[in-house]
């Protein structure tokens, strides 16, 4: 098993935003999390990533437990996290923007650029423009693409689609396909056709609870059989 959460507590102050959360990713799985919003989704995914530390609950990555470990620890045991804001640093080029995520991990430039090339060729036309520039379905492709530099085994992805057209969601949805054969990913998504192409397995979350685990295909691909639990 990659990732194994369990009895996960997380707080903000003194209000509860996930209660006794257990939840599993394996090798080479794209999960899904679905739920409305205030359910807990980005929370779950920011105590997994290290921006937040549980009350209580262990998490565990390859058998190492990382709950309270600094973020930056997280990220290079293999953990990459991409926020829902889809903000990158408008001043700079696209080019520079990867460089930035390349640093830390000394991966080569080539490289860095190769990889957010593979997932979108186009961006090589794009790659000496200030990023300010980019559509919002570009910065979101350019962030995927920075989140795989340093090769990342688990990419916490946050709402992915989130304000694109329904063209730029298809090209994201791709992307998200073609890299699931390279590593695992949790994705909170809460357009439910998106789910439906993406998902190996869907927890439904509601008022910090997951109240079902979805693995089988034939409720995966027709979300009438859950949605009514949103």
């Amino acid at each position: 098993m990659l990732l194994s959460v369990e009895n996960l507590n997380v707080h903000y102050g003194r209000a509860q935003a996930l209660h006794e959360i257990s939840a599993h990713v394996e090798e080479g799985e794209l999960v899904c999390m679905v739920g409305r919003n205030g359910a807990g989704k980005t929370t779950f995914l920011k105590t997994i990533g290290g921006f937040m530390k549980p009350s209580s609950g262990t998490v565990t990555f390859r058998d190492q437990k990382l709950d309270g470990m600094p973020l930056e620890h997280v990220a290079l045991k293999g953990i990459k996290y991409v926020f829902q804001d889809k903000r990158v640093f408008g001043e700079l080029t696209v080019r520079e923007n990867i460089e930035l995520a390349a640093f830390p991990v000394k991966e080569p430039m080539d490289e860095a650029i190769g990889k957010v090339l593979n997932i979108h060729p186009k961006m090589e036309k794009l790659l000496d423009s200030k990023a300010k520039g980019l559509s919002g379905g570009e910065r979101q492709i350019l962030l995927i693409g920075r989140a795989l530099i340093g090769n990342p085994q688990l990419l916490l992805i946050d709402e992915p689609t989130e304000g694109l057209a329904a063209k730029i969601i298809g090209q994201i949805v791709d992307i998200l396909l073609q890299m699931k054969s390279k590593l695992s990913m949790i994705v909170v998504e809460q357009n439910l056709a998106t789910v439906s192409r993406l998902a190996d397995r869907i927890y439904v979350m509601k008022e910090g609870v997951i109240i079902r685990d979805i693995a089988d295909r034939e409720t995966i691909e027709n979300p009438s059989l859950f949605e009514e639990d949103l």
